[in-house]
């Protein structure tokens, strides 16, 4: 029971996190860092649950952003035709949810392509889609202002009974609205590895090939996993568009990936927490580091801290402190045990 009632008491500690911050730049960088969880969580669950490494996930979360911020602002397509194609502003959570499916359907075509080779290929060919999306997002400037970004992007939205429309400007506001996005991808991973689906995709984590001889159509459920990830780092994306409210071809940088691979390997690939561990541990280090030491010193730092975590709890600190708290239990029931029969004798 205490178990299951942790990870809510932990989203009750973090809800009520704006009641006790007042400092509005803790607040932007929680909700910076929520944001990249949500992006290291749907990295997991191809990394961790199917043991697929995607150096281009971040394309997704591109264009999730992209997507997000074209429909919310309007766009017009010249398609060679008479007439250009002409789309004028549609509401916010219409302009997010589009993000969100448009990156699943890249998902889907990556997934559909990628999974037919494995490995280093498969490495090569998420890493290629990225930086193909980078340069589509920089050079077509007639749809993206290529390098002077897209801006003036509006913020989501919400409809209160005694206010109306209202939006979501305040760092608060953003804060629990990312909370919120989290709380509701985490449910939907757990939800998916405790299923049918995810003990297949451990199951080819573990061996593709025993898992190919007792009827698992391989190709099927790895493109199914990246949907879903490509989906989450599609609203990873549009919930970054429009808090920071301008987006450019930054957005698809190698780094960020580089991030989220960090945060869920040091949190414990292959866990609903790690990447959460890892994200609050690896995301807001950088910030803390900033106040004690020189630029140059806070990455050293960062780098030692990450190197020690690797080489010292190689499975990733959720692990290594699951293992603690089963080897102390162990310790401790065999100490009763002792004692028991001590008395007895």
């Amino acid at each position: 029971m205490t178990t299951r009632l942790l990870p809510w008491l932990f989203v009750l500690v973090m809800a009520v996190g704006p009641l006790w911050l007042g400092d509005q730049y803790i607040l932007y960088v929680l909700t910076s860092t929520g944001i990249f969880i949500i992006g290291a969580m749907s990295l997991n669950l191809l990394l961790g649950y199917t043991g697929q490494l995607s150096l281009g996930h971040i394309a997704f979360f591109g264009i999730g952003a992209y997507t997000s911020a074209l429909l919310s602002l309007g766009f017009d397509l010249d398609l060679g035709g008479a007439e250009p194609f002409v789309l004028g502003p549609q509401p916010v959570w219409i302009a997010f949810l589009g993000g969100i499916l448009v990156a699943a359907l890249f998902g889907f075509l990556i997934g559909k392509l990628a999974f037919r080779v494995r490995g280093a290929y498969f490495v090569i060919v998420t890493i290629s889609f990225a930086q193909v999306m980078r340069m589509v997002a920089l050079n077509w400037v007639d749809l993206t202002e290529g390098p002077m970004a897209l801006n003036n992007i509006p913020p989501l939205s919400v409809w209160l009974p005694w206010d109306g429309v209202l939006p979501l400007y305040k760092k608060e506001y953003n804060y629990l609205l990312v909370l919120a996005v989290a709380v509701v991808c985490f449910l939907v991973i757990q939800r998916l590895v405790q299923s049918r689906v995810g003990r297949a995709l451990v199951a080819l984590r573990e061996n593709e090939s025993l898992a190919r001889s007792v009827g698992i159509d391989v190709t099927r459920y790895l493109v199914v996993a990246t949907v879903i990830a490509a989906g989450m780092a599609g609203a990873a994306g549009g919930l970054y568009t429009h808090y920071i409210r301008i987006v450019d071809p930054d957005v698809f940088m190698f780094i960020y990936t580089v991030t989220m691979v960090i945060m869920v390997v040091t949190g414990g690939k292959g866990t609903l927490a790690g990447p959460i561990v890892g994200g609050l541990a690896f995301g807001i280090l950088p910030e803390v580091l900033r106040e004690v030491a020189r630029p140059e010193v806070q990455w050293i730092i960062y780098g030692v801290a990450m190197i020690v975590v690797v080489f010292f709890l190689p499975q990733g600190i959720v692990p290594a402190v699951k293992n603690w708290f089963a080897g102390r239990r162990k310790r401790v029931a065999g100490t009763a045990l002792g004692l028991r029969k001590e008395t007895s004798a």
